[in-house]
């Protein structure tokens, strides 16, 4: 979820977040292994975090983005799909460090 769709990772990374927190002092209080609260707390907080990266980035790249989505409705071939990654990527990259676009372009379909 937090690729896919950051602010539904977001809202999940928190609620995993807050479970963790609140399971941590009942499971001290039975007596019982804590390991698995730490754990969920310890993955919660980095999908939490990975997860406000992907939504600024997201929303830093809205108009980006929304242009490709419209590109990709009409692109009806392999090859017309691939000048849509052409196109978003290169208007990304006028907003974009080069060190964020190789991992764009790692990512193309």
């Amino acid at each position: 979820m937090t690729f896919m769709l950051p602010l539904a990772g977001l809202v999940m990374a928190l609620f995993a977040l807050v479970a963790g927190i609140r399971a941590l002092p009942v499971l001290k209080g039975a007596g019982r292994p804590t390991g698995t609260a730490v754990g969920g707390i310890t993955v919660s907080s980095l999908a939490l975090a990975l997860s406000l990266m992907a939504t600024g980035m997201q929303l830093y790249l809205m108009d980006e983005y929304s242009a490709y989505q419209e590109c990709m409705k009409g692109a009806g071939t392999v090859s017309s799909q691939g000048e849509c990654f052409t196109q978003f990527r290169d208007s990304a990259q006028r907003k974009l460090p080069p060190d964020v676009l190789e991992v764009l372009g790692s990512m193309q379909p």
